[in-house]
C-alpha cells in the first residue's frame, strides 16, 4: 500500500505561518525589554512592564473570536488572513516610532489583525485534512505546522539582537513588520492549493445572528470590560488602587471576557442534540488549558527578566569573535559611579517608583567577578534566550512525532485529551527545574547557570509538543463544520484569558523575597489543572469516540 502524503497545500501555510511568527515573536522577544529601557525605551518597572505585556498578548488572543466568526460566515478564511497579515506588518512597523501613542496605536492594529489571522490559518489547514484521504494525518499535519511556526520563533531573535545592536530598537521592529509581509506573498503564492477548502458557511436557522452576536455579546463585552476598569474593590496597603484582580486593565480584561464566555455556554445551551458533547468537551478542555497559557506566556515576562538579570550571559572568549562578527554582542559597560543604591535601587518620579537608570546585570554580580572601573563587558543578548523554546521545538518534534507513530503501530497512542493532561504534567515539572535555579543562585544573589533556563524550556517544550498542537487538532475535529473558526476562535479565547493571568502572575513578581515560592505557586496551578483533566479523560475519551464512530 502506497504511503500517505500531506495536503499540497501545506508547505505554503507552514512557510506563512513561519514567517507570520517570525515577526510576532521576534516583537514579543523584545517587547518588555524594550519597555523597561530607561534610556531608548518607556522607563516602566517591572510591574508596569508585566501589566501591559500580559493585556497586550491576552488582547492579541482574544481577537480571534471574531476574526472566526466573520471568516466563517462572511469573509472567507483566505481574506481574512490577507486582512490579518496587512494589519500585524503594520502594526510591527509602526512599533519603530518611539512615542507612547504610536505605540498603542501599532499594539492595537497587531491585536485585530491577529484576530483575523491566527483562528483562520489554523482552520484553513484543518479544512485540508477532512477527507478520508487526509483524515489520518491530522494530528501530525498540526505537528508539522507547529515545527513551522517555531522555525520563525527561533530565527527572529537572532536578528532581533543583531539589528538592535547596530541600529536599535525601531529597526528590530520594522523587520518584524517586513517577516509579516514575506508570509503574506507566501500565502497568496500557494492560494490555489486551499482555494477549495475556503468555504464560507452562512447562519442556519440554529445560529445567532451576527447583529445580534455584535449587540448581544460584544457591546455588552465593551461595556463591562468599561465597568472593570472602573470598578474598585477594597483598598489596601498592598492594593492601593483597590482593584479586583492586580491592575485596572486586569479587571477591564476580565470584565470583558464575561459575555463572551456568556456567548459560549449559550452556543452549548442553543445546539443540536448531537453537538452538545462534541461542544460540552472543547469548553471543558479550554478552560483547563488556561492554566498552561498563565505559566507558559511568561516567556516574555518573568523568565525574561531571568534571563536578564539573574542569568549569567557572559560569552565565552572563544565564542567572541564569532558572535561579534555576527552582531550579537550586548556591551554592557561597568562604572562604579553608575551602580549606587539610591531608595532601596529605585528612585521616586512622578509618584512612581522607576528602575534606576544603571544596568542591572551587575546587581547580583560578585565582587570579585565584576570588572574594573570603566570596562565593559561582552554578553548574550536577553532576547537570544527566547529562541530556547523554539530550538526544543525544532529537535523535539520529530521525536514526538516518531515517539506517537510507535505507540499508534502498536494500538497504544494515547487520545487527544490524554495528551493534553500528560503535557500539562510535563509542563508542571518544568517550574521545578526553575526552583532548582533558584536554590543553586542563592535566590538570585550570583547568577544562575544558563543550563537551568535551558533545561526548564526543554521539559515545558516537551509538555507544549503534547498539548498546543493537539489542542489545534481537536477543534479541528469536534467542531461541527458551521463553527470550525469560531470553536478555533474558542481555543484563541481560553489561551487569551491565560495570556492575561501569565501577566497578572509576572507582576507578583516582585512580591516574592524567596523566588523559589513564586515557581513552586506555578508548578501548584499546573498540577491542579492536570488533575483536574485527567478527572475528566474517561468522559472526554467517549465522546472522542463516538464523533470517530460518525
Amino acid at each position: 500500500m502506497a504511503r500517505a502524503h500531506h495536503p499540497k497545500g501545506l508547505p505554503y501555510l507552514f512557510f506563512s505561518e513561519m514567517w507570520e511568527r517570525f515577526g510576532y515573536y521576534l516583537m514579543i522577544g523584545i517587547f518588555t525589554l524594550y519597555l523597561k529601557d530607561a534610556t531608548a525605551g518607556f522607563n516602566m518597572t517591572e510591574a508596569e512592564a508585566s501589566d501591559l505585556y500580559g493585556t497586550f498578548i491576552a488582547l492579541v488572543f482574544l481577537t480571534p473570536f471574531v476574526g472566526g466568526l466573520l471568516a466563517d460566515r462572511v469573509l472567507g478564511y483566505r481574506r481574512s488572513i490577507t486582512i490579518g497579515g496587512l494589519l500585524m506588518g503594520a502594526g510591527y512597523c509602526l512599533m519603530s516610532i518611539h512615542d507612547l501613542t504610536m505605540l498603542y496605536i501599532s499594539m492595537t492594529l497587531v491585536i485585530v489583525g491577529n484576530g483575523f489571522f491566527k483562528p483562520n490559518i489554523s482552520t484553513l489547514l484543518g479544512n485540508l485534512y477532512n477527507t478520508p484521504e487526509y483524515k489520518p494525518l491530522k494530528d501530525s499535519g498540526y505537528n508539522i505546522f507547529y515545527m513551522g511556526i517555531n522555525i520563525g520563533a527561533f530565527v527572529c531573535n537572532f536578528f532581533g539582537a543583531a539589528l538592535y545592536n547596530m541600529m536599535g530598537w525601531g529597526a528590530a521592529f520594522f523587520a518584524a513588520g517586513v517577516g509579516m509581509f514575506v508570509g503574506i506573498i507566501i500565502f497568496w503564492i500557494g492560494t490555489k492549493h486551499y482555494k477549495h477548502a475556503d468555504v464560507i458557511k452562512p447562519a442556519t436557522g440554529k445560529d445567532m445572528p451576527l447583529l445580534k452576536i455584535f449587540g448581544y455579546i460584544l457591546l455588552p463585552s465593551l461595556i463591562f470590560g468599561v465597568a472593570g476598569y472602573f470598578i474598585n474593590g477594597v483598598t489596601s496597603p498592598a492594593n492601593p488602587g483597590g482593584n479586583l484582580v492586580g491592575s485596572d486593565t486586569t479587571d477591564a480584561f476580565l470584565f470583558g471576557c464575561l459575555p463572551i464566555i456568556f456567548f459560549y455556554g449559550r452556543l452549548l445551551v442553543k445546539s443540536p442534540a448531537e453537538e452538545k458533547r462534541p461542544i460540552a468537551a472543547m469548553l471543558a478542555i479550554f478552560a483547563v488549558v488556561i492554566m498552561f497559557w498563565a505559566v507558559f506566556k511568561q516567556n516574555g515576562s518573568t523568565l525574561n527578566t531571568w534571563a536578564d538579570r539573574y542569568t549569567d550571559r557572559e560569552i565565552p572568549t572563544s565564542m567572541y569573535p564569532t558572535m561579534k562578527a555576527l552582531s550579537l554582542v550586548d556591551n554592557i559597560s561597568y562604572t562604579k559611579d553608575s551602580v549606587v543604591v539610591m531608595d532601596n535601587q529605585f528612585r521616586v518620579a512622578d509618584k512612581k517608583k522607576k528602575e534606576f537608570n544603571y544596568p542591572p546585570y551587575f546587581k547580583n554580580l560578585p565582587e570579585k567577578d565584576k570588572p574594573q572601573d570603566g570596562a565593559t563587558i561582552h554578553a548574550f543578548n536577553t532576547n537570544l534566550f527566547q529562541s530556547v523554546n523554539p530550538f526544543w521545538v525544532i529537535a523535539f518534534t520529530p521525536l514526538v512525532l516518531a515517539f506517537f507513530a510507535f505507540l499508534k503501530r502498536r494500538g497504544k497512542e494515547p487520545t487527544t485529551p490524554a495528551k493534553i493532561a500528560f503535557g500539562l504534567v510535563i509542563s508542571a515539572l518544568s517550574c521545578l527545574v526553575m526552583v532548582g535555579a533558584v536554590y543553586a543562585s542563592e535566590n538570585g544573589g550570583i547568577k544562575s547557570s544558563a543550563w537551568w533556563f535551558i533545561s526548564s524550556y526543554a521539559v515545558i517544550t516537551i509538555g507544549e509538543l503534547f498539548l498546543s498542537p493537539m489542542g489545534l487538532s481537536l477543534v479541528s475535529k469536534l467542531s461541527p463544520p458551521r463553527l470550525t473558526a469560531l470553536m478555533m476562535g474558542g481555543w484563541f479565547l481560553a489561551t487569551s484569558i491565560g495570556n492575561k493571568l501569565s501577566g497578572v502572575l509576572s507582576s507578583l513578581w516582585d512580591g516574592y523575597e524567596n523566588k523559589a515560592n513564586f515557581f513552586l505557586v506555578n508548578f501548584i496551578l499546573l498540577g491542579a489543572a492536570s488533575l483536574l483533566l485527567f478527572a475528566m479523560l474517561k468522559w472526554l475519551n467517549k465522546i472522542f469516540k463516538e464523533h470517530d464512530a460518525l
